[in-house]
């Protein structure tokens, strides 16, 4: 009797343990989706927002200064058209990167973006990025890629951000692995 006991218990125990482990594997397998979607919603870590058109332009004005990096496995050369520019919170600005592929042959790539300082990314709204979608380049392909993004008015309302004057835009190309493209 004492030994069916046992059993029972130890049996109850290793169900336990194993939802607990599967639970973990299940939180593991979707806490990427589910930071990025809350970062996407919030702003966290200087991350842009998306949005459909822009309020419209008001008084006083922000620089934004444009930064570009290439991973050293993506054979090209990336940067901004201009390195920065002066606007009105709520005034739609259009902006250019080029991209060069310096290989024999065509890669993909797709650009991960941040704004700094940190605080502003819920600030800071894209209508139109090249950063959605994964990017192709043939043989010695230059394209320009246009940006179109607009600093919300309520920045200079928010007693975190009314003082910041000027915002970092930084884009990174990461080389994507594909049948036709890539390593």
């Amino acid at each position: 009797m004492n030994t069916a006991v046992a059993q029972n218990k130890n049996g109850k125990t290793l169900l336990i343990l194993l939802g607990i482990i599967s639970a973990m594997v299940a939180l593991v397998a979707v806490s990427p989706k589910l930071y990025r979607a809350f970062c996407e919603a919030t702003g966290l870590n200087g991350t842009t927002q998306r949005a459909d058109k822009a309020p419209g332009a008001v008084a006083g004005s922000i620089g934004v200064r444009f930064d570009a990096n290439t991973h050293p496995g993506l054979p090209w050369r990336f940067e901004p058209e201009q390195e920065t520019v002066r606007i009105n919170p709520g005034a739609q600005t259009k902006i250019f990167y080029r991209a060069q592929n310096l290989s024999a042959r065509p890669w993909t790539g797709q650009a991960v973006y941040n704004v700094s300082p940190e605080q502003v990314g819920k600030y800071f709204k894209k209508i139109q990025c090249f950063c959605f979608s994964e990017q192709t380049l043939k043989a010695g392909e230059t394209v320009d890629m246009p940006v179109i993004f607009f600093v919300d008015p309520k920045i200079k309302q928010d007693p975190d951000t009314k003082d910041v004057d000027e915002i970092t835009l930084s884009y990174t190309f990461y080389p994507v692995e594909t049948g036709t493209a890539g390593r």
